[in-house]
């Protein structure tokens, strides 16, 4: 049978774009966020980034005109984001495939936002020196979302006395790590590096998950005993959390989007109180520089 591809559209620059929704666990949610259905033929596996496609829409063009793509990191701020904007004329629509896949979108000019959290070994930045390598010749804004706490998720009463990365070692630990490219995954490497652990050490490293809360529901239904991710992840499916870095995460812009009408309200919501508000009451969050200009970048 032909199979059916979930996707969010956007129209960013002179095109309408299409970006396939992640299936398994947050299946439900995508059959709710999706911006249309894409038919790909039985026998086809798969369709590589730049195929043209025939999307049937469940939404009007005047809304996807009105619609900000965001491609990149998870955060569950995005969504609250959404939220605030569905009043003010616009709608986020974003796919999750990690910080790294959203710096390319943005080279192939492919979204407004990318969030990222990419943290630099060498120097103990975020993000700034990724740009330059995978988005050269663009010039940006990069903007602060949020702080926010990362640290293992682990099952209520932490029953295994996972204590810090050593215990990923262990021979009855099994891990869920998140998918090459996503920020948490290059913090995780980082710190394994500098405590002499290596992947191979760890069941279950390979075993990939596209979001915080995809990572979260396999540990909460017996899957893994832990993975790396957000506290506010591990709260929503009622799970532990070991605290054990503090990182940045930015949204990075395009300077024509930065500067033009489609993104004014989203920019505008994150100076507000009450979102701050609502954001801190995420736990392991720290709104105190929200919204700040990190970098202005000119690479032309």
């Amino acid at each position: 049978d032909d199979d059916f591809m979930r996707v969010a559209v956007g129209r960013v620059g002179d095109k309408v774009l299409a970006a396939p929704l992640q299936r398994g666990a947050g299946v439900i949610s995508s059959l709710v966020r999706a911006d249309g259905i894409v038919v790909i033929p039985r026998g086809t596996q798969g369709l590589p980034a730049g195929t043209e496609v025939d999307v049937q829409l469940y939404r009007s063009i005047d809304e996807i005109d009105r619609t900000i793509f965001a491609i990149g990191s998870h955060d569950v701020s995005l969504d609250l984001i959404a939220q605030y904007l569905a009043t003010r004329g616009r709608r986020l629509t974003s796919a999750n495939v990690g910080s790294l896949s959203g710096l390319v979108a943005l080279r192939r000019d492919e979204t407004h936002i990318a969030g990222s959290h990419l943290l630099d070994p060498d120097t103990g930045e975020y993000n700034l020196s990724y740009i330059g390598e995978y988005v050269p010749g663009r010039d940006l804004h990069v903007v602060e979302l949020v702080r926010r706490e990362q640290g293992l998720m682990v099952n209520p009463e932490n029953p295994k006395n996972i204590r810090g990365l050593q215990d990923l070692t262990r021979p009855d630990i099994q891990f869920i790590n998140r998918q090459r490219g996503a920020g948490t995954r290059v913090l995780l490497d980082y710190h394994l590096q500098r405590q002499g652990i290596t992947s191979g050490d760890i069941a279950g490293y390979e075993k990939e998950e596209y979001t915080h809360l995809s990572l979260a529901a396999a540990i909460s239904s017996g899957r893994a005993d832990c993975g790396l991710g957000i506290a506010a992840a591990a709260q929503a499916l009622g799970l532990d959390f070991l605290p054990l870095y503090s990182e940045r995460y930015d949204l990075v812009i395009p300077s024509e989007y930065y500067c033009g009408k489609l993104l004014a309200p989203l920019l505008e919501i994150l100076h507000e109180d009450e979102f701050k508000k609502d954001v801190s009451r995420l736990p392991g969050y720290d709104t105190a520089r929200m919204g700040d200009l990190v970098a202005v970048i000119s690479q032309r």
